[in-house]
């Protein structure tokens, strides 16, 4: 049997290629743990507000922008200054993870589950440019099926049992063909509820959202434009209805047992 080529010295083939794998698998770490640092480091502590983990070249990621489709421009990442929030809580006990507990509307402050993330002000789009969430009277190829219940005219039924307002129109999705917000008069104020979070009852001609009460829907936030809906205000509508299952009434706040 041959011995293996030697290379150098006593450096043969398969060395090499063990050598390689090594540092190949080092850089791989590295590499991996610069890209998971672009958005949200460095660390704060939650109690002190000390820095932690500021990083470092082998732990901080380049700048590394983003070509946006239909001439938006670049993204660049990561995003560069930090911007301290007032969050309208206060700490139930002092210590790390402690639980906030809200001193102001949570549903609007955006604290807890009612929170929502800084999304681009723009809207969604399809694979053709067009708005991709738009009231289902703009898209003329989508309708409700035949055999499935239209919510439009059905009441609007909140957490309390009452009539939170009138299902005056429908927001589908045209790339997935599916409704994804039921627009209500709340009020006289036409605001947009989430379909996921909506369960239609065809027979006694409801729609029950047990998210909020009531008297809450009309306080939603709503799109600034009637016939589209921006990544920023859906991230603050669904935070607002989502908000409601733990902050819509006292009761829910406390413990089951």
């Amino acid at each position: 049997m041959m011995d293996d080529v030697k290379l150098v010295g006593t450096l043969d083939v398969t060395e090499l290629v063990f050598l390689a794998f090594v540092l190949f698998f080092l850089t791989l770490i590295f590499y991996l743990r610069r890209e998971d640092r672009r958005e949200g480091y460095p660390l704060e502590d939650e109690t002190t507000g000390r820095v932690d983990t500021a990083g470092g070249p082998l732990l901080t990621a380049t700048a590394k922008s983003f070509l946006m489709p239909f001439g938006r421009g670049t993204v660049t990442t990561p995003t560069k200054g930090r911007e301290k929030l007032d969050v309208a809580g206060r700490r139930t006990f002092r210590s790390p993870g402690a639980p906030y507990y809200p001193t102001g509307n949570p549903l609007v402050d955006g604290i807890g589950p009612a929170a929502w993330a800084e999304r681009a002000r723009h809207p969604d789009l399809n694979a053709a440019g067009g708005h991709r969430i738009v009231p289902i009277g703009l898209v003329g190829h989508l309708a409700v099926h035949g055999k499935d219940a239209d919510p439009r005219g059905m009441t609007a039924i909140g957490a309390d049992g009452k009539v939170a307002g009138v299902v005056t129109d429908l927001w589908v999705d045209n790339a997935e063909h599916v409704i994804r917000y039921l627009e209500i008069d709340a009020g006289g104020r036409p605001i947009l509820a989430p379909m996921a979070m909506s369960k239609v009852k065809s027979k006694m001609r409801q729609v029950v959202i047990d998210a909020l009460n009531a008297d809450q829907f009309a306080a939603a936030p709503v799109p600034a434009k009637r016939d589209q809906i921006t990544f920023y205000e859906e991230e603050r509508i669904v935070a607002y209805f989502g908000g409601g299952y733990l902050y819509a009434n006292r009761e829910r706040q406390e413990p089951i047992i």
